[in-house]
């Protein structure tokens, strides 16, 4: 057993879902080492917690979806909707060898597989204790250009940082975007407005994913104007995506481009709630500085924004529902162009560092011990 994944597994079962006695937690594994999930059971064990544990096959998944039905979509989601109800956490684990294996299936088949499955992920994000991370792999070290050791390295070095130090900068941030209601974001293609006044801000600290590092809110559903250009690539449903640009009219996406534009709006098109902003999100975990297409990890960059498309979080609700939730992200760092990010007129962080002084403790000097 490599200590690092008993150290891991620490870390989700204790710091992330706070397992407790007699409380059942699903292991879901999705094409991870056996003993990772060994780690995890035993780790739930000694917090007195019942495991359970799904498995998953990125391939087989791919085959049960490509041709499916929606009678066997809604019986899957009936099953697993029952399994969900009977857990008090959840930690979800999930390993690639191949980021594009669903890249293939049809939108309208990956369509009505997330819209049966939709009431399980809102049982499991409002109603369970949960964490969700990847699982490095030799794909993902490509994806980050590093050499298979070297990402391994660099992945537990970021998914056991000390998470608590996190706590007073995002304490002073929540606090701040809590007071706020106009919000500006510039940059290189991007002059975006809106608001998020009463809308609820929660810090995110390596209790729901790993790794972490962000607050979020979500804007008013109907305030946003403007342009934005997200200069991070992303992959979605499998489907590789570079440049986006997105503009807004009353909230609602009019316009959108990218590398692929054909699919960009066949899945902005899935439902009406998709053309619409459901999370307004800051990161920035200092140890994640360059996207590799792995949503999970770029969402966290320091310096970067992220601008969701699609459905809202119930804790920071600006009451829009959709299938989709796509965090597509800004890096305003000054090696990547640099930005602004404007509250009531004021600057609170420029070029990916944080301006006021009760903010200072979210840059990386801090976080990394280093002030």
């Amino acid at each position: 057993m490599d200590s690092r994944y008993e150290e891991l597994a620490a870390v989700l079962t204790g710091f992330s879902c706070a397992l407790k006695r007699g409380e059942n937690v699903l292991i879901d594994a999705f094409d991870i080492p056996a003993e990772m999930v060994v780690a995890l059971i035993r780790a739930a064990r000694k917090r007195g917690a019942v495991p359970h544990v799904l498995e998953h096959n990125a391939r087989i998944q791919r085959e049960l979806v490509m041709k499916g039905t929606p009678a066997q979509f809604e019986g899957l989601a009936k099953v697993e909707l029952a399994r969900m109800k009977n857990m008090a956490a959840y930690i979800a684990v999930r390993g690639s060898n191949n980021i594009f294996e669903s890249s293939d299936v049809p939108a309208k088949q990956m369509a009505a597989y997330m819209q049966a499955m939709k009431p399980v992920l809102d049982h499991r994000v409002n109603h369970t204790k949960w964490v969700v991370l990847r699982w490095p792999t030799p794909a993902m070290a490509q994806q980050a250009m590093m050499s298979t050791e070297a990402f391994e390295d660099f992945y537990f070095r970021v998914c056991t940082l000390d998470y608590a130090r996190m706590k007073p900068g995002m304490a002073a941030l929540k606090k701040l975007m809590e007071a706020t209601d106009q919000v500006q974001l510039k940059g290189p293609g991007t002059d975006l407005r809106f608001s998020i006044k009463g809308i609820s801000a929660i810090p995110c600290g390596g209790q729901y994913n790993i790794p972490d590092g962000e607050v979020f809110t979500a804007p008013v559903r109907d305030s946003v104007e403007g342009v934005i250009s997200y200069n991070a690539p992303t992959v979605y449903q499998g489907v590789s995506f570079d440049n986006v640009k997105l503009e807004f009219s009353k909230g609602k996406i009019v316009k959108a481009t990218s590398s692929n534009t054909k699919k960009l709006n066949q899945i902005l098109d899935s439902d009406e709630g998709a053309r619409y902003i459901g999370e307004f999100a800051i990161g920035f975990n200092p140890y994640v500085t360059e996207p590799m297409r792995d949503i999970l990890f770029d969402e966290k960059i320091a310096g970067s924004f992220h601008f969701t498309p699609g459905q809202a979080y119930e804790d920071a609700d600006n009451g829009n529902r959709s299938q989709v939730h796509w965090d597509l992200v800004n890096i305003q760092r000054k090696d990547w162009g640099g930005g602004e990010i404007i509250f009531d007129g004021k600057v609170i962080r420029k070029d990916g560092v944080f301006l006021p002084k009760a903010l200072h403790k979210l840059n990386p000097e801090y976080l990394m011990g280093r002030a």
